[in-house]
């Protein structure tokens, strides 16, 4: 079992690297690989031989190897979310570092353990028909900086299970936890199934164009999504995109506000707001609007933010001074629209670490920069609305389309909301919550493809029928 210090060890650089440095204390973390693309090239070299034997091993025996991936993970846990605390800056309690960790080891269970049975389409006196699924081949990962443990799992494990080998590519801003994770399922998974490049652009965008790559899985901006597609069109390779959202949640005006208050605080401001599904525009009745706003900034001002390794915070930094850039630009512009900030708005210039406030504004139209950009970060409008048709039309007046929620006392009427809203996925008096079984995609510019269960499954293989 690793402490902090012997996994940061194990995984030390013997060649070129570059410092990672702590986002709440701007501290040195460690220092990481600075791969090239010609280490690259050996990777893919490696899961490309490895394939064909991992392939063999057939579901079972590929399951069982992953559930013992999956006890090794477990047995290190708290070194990985330590580390994962001090590289992307959340804290260790609360739906964060640890809760991650735990999350990148239950859904690497499920993927492995989820069957995948052959479907017979028809079998008649004109014959049988049957859909199989056979592995892709080598699989690219590339992953974010907001959830890198988990989403790496997300990406990682369907692929294992049907019998692709990956090579992953981390974001360049959390390099550390990505090859930790990587490291530690590497004792038990045989060399050359996965493995981690942790370069820069030149890397991802070599890894998107070799022949070699079968499937791409993308999770990240749209804007790199749509370079992706580009780059990977002349080799024709599957692709799986969860790209940016800017989720909406209605409320209905027959709500209780103090019963939703932490339901939609925990929805916008989980991950300190760093979360592809977060609740990112609240359209509230104007007639509830004032009670609404009341009960969440409660709320919001007794969740404690600071430095991850305080058992105590439950908000982190911003993970890099570029997002916290365009969270303060946004705020700002709200500001200058006419919003009223009703909590934060004021970040502490002297204070260590990208750290800003937990943030509330009221008062803004539906064309303020803050409601139509997607703020990734902690910084929610607030808009008000006078009939639930104008709240279903700014909800959906957007290029993207990820998630969405529908809060009210009568779930009937809710229902019928969320049939309306150009999400892939739309919650009721929750916002945001995932299951490792439940199809999870987006809409729109959001991307494409399914991930988790066996949908998830069937998107790692490629189909083939067989008529007999």
């Amino acid at each position: 079992m690793h402490t902090l210090e012997s996994l940061l060890a194990a995984i030390a650089p013997t060649g070129p690297s570059r410092d990672i440095l702590n986002p709440a204390t701007g501290e040195l973390v460690a220092k990481v690989a600075e791969h090239s693309v010609d280490d690259l090239n050996k990777a893919i070299a490696a899961a490309k031989k490895a394939q064909p034997a991992w392939a063999a091993l057939g579901h079972e025996k590929r399951s069982e190897l992953m559930m013992k991936a999956a006890d090794a993970i477990n047995e290190n846990a708290e070194a990985l979310a330590q580390l994962l605390t001090r590289e992307q800056g959340k804290p260790l309690n609360g739906p964060n570092a640890r809760f991650e960790i735990g999350g990148a080891e239950a859904w690497l269970r499920v993927a492995a353990g989820t069957p995948l049975e052959n479907e017979v389409i028809k079998d008649d006196e004109t014959g049988r028909s049957e859909l199989t699924y056979k592995p892709i081949g080598v699989v690219a990962a590339i992953g974010p900086w907001n959830w890198p443990a988990m989403i790496t799992i997300w990406q990682v494990a369907p692929a294992l299970r049907m019998g692709n080998t990956v090579v992953v590519k981390p974001s360049e801003f959390t390099p550390l936890i990505v090859s930790a994770l990587i490291h530690i399922m590497n004792t038990v998974l045989p060399e050359g199934v996965v493995s981690v490049v942790s370069g820069g652009r030149d890397v991802g965008a070599a890894l998107t164009v070799d022949p070699a790559i079968g499937k791409v899985m993308f999770t990240g901006s749209t804007a790199t999504g749509k370079a992706i597609i580009k780059s990977s069109a002349d080799t024709v390779k599957r692709l799986t995109l969860e790209l940016g959202g800017n989720d909406a949640g209605i409320v209905l005006p027959d709500v209780n506000p103090q019963e939703i208050a932490e339901g939609l605080f925990w929805g916008a401001f989980l991950n300190t707001g760093q979360t592809c599904a977060a609740l990112k525009r609240l359209y509230v009745h104007e007639s509830i609007a004032d009670e609404v706003t009341k009960a969440l900034v409660s709320v919001a001002a007794a969740m404690p933010m600071g430095d991850g390794t305080d058992e105590n915070n439950v908000l982190g930094p911003l993970q890099n001074k570029k997002q916290y850039d365009i969270v303060a630009d946004l705020v700002e512009k709200a500001k200058a629209g006419g919003g009223k900030v009703e909590l934060g708005g004021n970040p502490d210039a002297n204070q260590k670490g990208f750290f800003y406030p937990t943030t509330i504004v009221s008062g803004l139209k539906n064309d303020n920069a803050l409601v139509q950009v997607e703020q990734f970060g902690p910084a929610l409008p607030i808009v008000t609305y006078s009939n639930v048709d104008e709240a279903i039309e700014m909800a959906n007046a957007v290029d993207v389309g990820l998630g969405a929620s529908v809060w009210s006392s009568d779930k009937n009427k809710a229902r019928e909301i969320a049939e309306r809203l150009e999400a892939g996925t739309v919650w009721i008096n929750s916002h945001g919550g995932v299951h490792p079984m439940v199809p999870f995609g987006g809409n729109k510019q959001s991307g494409y493809g399914l991930e988790f269960g066996v949908e998830g499954l069937k998107a790692l293989g490629v189909p083939r029928v067989i008529n007999s």
